[in-house]
């Protein structure tokens, strides 16, 4: 699988919240520096947040608006579009940036734009 069929299959699963298919997207020991979650070393953290997604959101869908894409690695800008199971709908604009080995991503960034994001 190509860095580019990781994109799409990352944006695609997490847009129709197939969160089982989203995991098989990342290595086992993946490194990740979320804004949110902090860092988080191998996939065990993302395995238990993704219940609070399920559980979570109503909706929960990000538009890739610009994708760059050069070898092993990838940045995506985004915009978020989300509601909350108590109604709260959010909206805000963000990017993840990704590396890849052997049709995994190993490493991710994610940053969301706070001040859009608000409290």
């Amino acid at each position: 699988m190509s860095a580019t069929d990781v994109i799409v299959k990352y944006y695609a699963t997490v847009n129709s919240g197939d969160w089982d298919a989203w995991l098989e997207l990342f290595d086992e020991t993946l490194v990740m520096d979320e804004q949110l979650m902090g860092h988080v070393e191998g996939i065990g953290p993302l395995r238990d947040a993704i219940e609070g997604l399920k559980t979570g959101f109503k909706k929960f869908l990000m538009h890739p608006k610009h994708v760059v894409i050069d070898g092993d690695q990838a940045m995506v800008a985004w915009t978020f579009e989300a509601e909350l199971a108590d109604g709260k709908q959010i909206n805000h604009d963000g990017a993840n940036y990704f590396r890849f080995a052997n049709d995994k991503i190993v490493y991710m960034q994610n940053y969301h734009d706070t001040k859009q994001y608000g409290p």
